[in-house]
């Protein structure tokens, strides 16, 4: 349960951004339990994607990876700085990561009607989506860590993005 003065410090955060930037403030930015539910998803995407690259890296998955990239064929590409380039294995995960960014920018742009919007958008106040967006209460600074919140829950997408 949280506890009463952590609240009210996230409420009058809150209420300074919607003040100081109400643009922002009605599609769902600044310091809001939706901020943090995304958040959290964008860390657990990092873990994932970290412990995948971890376990490629170990397994050798990573075809010719000390092998560093050709100036003449990839051009700047593959510089770091000046004429040093970058080695496949780096080059593969850059690629992996450029790609995962360009899923999570669709995404975000176009949304499916059955997933959280990151923008809220005010005129579409009535969607299921918008209205799970908003229905969310924030957790406080010593959130409930019972067996209940453990796995893929909306609890545990809010831990994940909280900075304590």
């Amino acid at each position: 349960m949280p506890t009463t003065s952590s609240l009210n410090v996230f409420e009058e955060a809150q209420a300074e951004f919607e003040g100081d930037y109400p643009d922002f403030a009605k599609f769902g930015w600044g310091p809001s339990v939706h901020a943090e539910v995304w958040n959290g998803r964008h860390a657990m995407f990092g873990w994932v994607f970290l412990c995948a690259t971890a376990y490629a890296k170990g397994h050798g998955l990573f075809p010719g990876g000390d092998s560093l990239l050709d100036l003449k064929e990839w051009g700047t590409l593959a510089t770091i700085s000046g004429k040093n380039t970058i080695s496949n294995e780096r080059a593969i995960i850059l690629i992996a990561n450029a790609h995962c960014f360009a899923v999570g920018l669709m995404a975000t742009l176009a949304p499916n009607a059955h997933v959280d919007p990151l923008m809220l958008d005010p005129a579409e106040a009535d969607t299921p989506s918008y209205q799970r967006a908003i229905a969310r209460q924030p957790l406080g600074v010593l959130p409930d860590m019972g067996f209940k919140n453990w796995g893929l829950t909306d609890v545990a997408e809010q831990m994940n993005g909280t900075s304590f």
